[in-house]
């Protein structure tokens, strides 16, 4: 079986098959009609003479030979029929194979079972496809998957906010809870919170959904760091954090969106005002490198441990999952910037010598 299968491709296949039943019937029939000959011509022509005397040819030994041919022809064709129709269903049933079974792990996989895979044990156009199908079912099973933690994710996130705000309303209605400013302030807060997950979930499916539109002209990374640290700048004072920008005058523009670039620069900025504690220090510098500048912003603050770094820009991932809610974060901040930044042509990274340490989030842009 599958030596067969691995010698040959389709087409190859195919003409071989129609080329082997043929040699097949006729080396049969030859064989059948040599052998069943004799004997025919022997129940035929027995007792009969040969010519006239006269050395004309009898007409019943012309009868009688006529049908010993017939006989052994037909004997001849009915074994030749038979073999080369046994031959042509195992045949078939090679081809066939493979198609049944992919055929009915594409019906389970159209219910549901993305764990289906058909086996491969050949190296024609057959087990490619195969292949291809394997591959189709692993990323649908993985999409699966992602749709099912995506689903308990959001559900997550939004159910903390909502039980804030429903106990809070509860203690309002109740007269446990006074009516004044700082209660309406935590309700505001918490659906604040509500309002930037949802934008961020959108912003984030908009930019899996497919390209990301850019609007790229030349731009000057020092002017980007510089409205991002007056944006900020409030923020690190009140929290009690130093900002300081190092960003040499010298540096060439980068071809890129201005507007997505202050993005991923203010989230990068905010994720470490957040872990960073009060009296820590945060530093954005910007460097040439090759073809490209790098940004980087480095802090004094939580630090990463090894394990947690590959998995940092996961949506939702938090490395302190109670501290992070405090604070107020939606959990996928950091996947947008990464898809921003890859959108451009960069990468983001991430360093960090360990917990309690302070980490460096890094990303490059090409230059104009």
């Amino acid at each position: 079986m599958k030596p067969f299968r691995k010698m040959f491709g389709f087409g190859g296949k195919v003409l071989a098959t129609y080329l082997l039943i043929i040699a097949v019937f006729i080396a049969v029939f030859g064989v059948s009609a040599s052998l069943a000959l004799p004997g025919s011509l022997g129940r035929h022509m027995g007792g009969m003479g040969g010519m006239h005397m006269n050395g004309a040819t009898d007409p019943a030994l012309l009868v009688s030979t006529r049908a010993a041919v017939n006989e052994a022809f037909l004997l001849a064709a009915g074994v030749a029929v038979i073999v080369a129709l046994g031959l042509s269903l195992w045949i078939a049933r090679q081809v066939a194979t493979p198609v049944q079974e992919l055929l009915r792990a594409s019906q389970e996989l159209s219910q549901g079972r993305y764990d289906m895979r058909v086996p491969v044990d050949s190296a024609d156009e057959f087990a490619q496809l195969a292949e291809s199908f394997n591959q189709m079912a692993e990323q649908l099973e993985q999409t699966e998957n992602k749709r099912r933690e995506l689903v308990a994710d959001v559900s997550h996130e939004l159910l903390t906010p909502l039980t804030a705000i429903k106990g809070y309303m509860e203690g309002l209605i109740d007269g446990v809870l006074p009516r004044e400013a700082k209660t309406y302030r935590q309700i505001y807060k918490e659906a604040d919170r509500l309002q930037r997950l949802a934008a961020d979930l959108q912003e984030l499916s908009r930019l899996q959904a497919g390209p990301i539109r850019l609007e790229k002209r030349p731009i000057s990374l020092r002017a980007v760091v510089a409205t991002a640290k007056a944006r900020l700048s409030a923020q690190f004072i009140k929290k009690g954090i130093k900002l300081k920008t190092e960003v040499p005058s010298s540096l060439p523009k980068v071809l890129a969106d201005g507007d997505r670039v202050m993005q991923v620069l203010l989230n990068l900025l905010g994720n470490a005002l957040q872990f960073t504690p009060r009296g820590g220090k945060v530093t954005v510098t910007v460097s040439k490198e090759s073809k490209a500048l790098r940004v980087s912003v480095k802090d004094t603050g939580a630090g990463l441990a090894p394990d947690h770094i590959s998995l940092v820009f996961d949506r939702f991932y938090r490395v302190d999952k109670s501290r992070a809610r405090l604070g107020g974060g939606s959990g996928v901040g950091l996947t947008v910037a990464r898809h921003l930044v890859e959108a451009h042509g960069g990468r983001l990274t991430v360093e960090s010598p360990g917990v309690g340490k302070g980490s460096t989030f890094s990303f490059t842009l090409p230059a104009a």
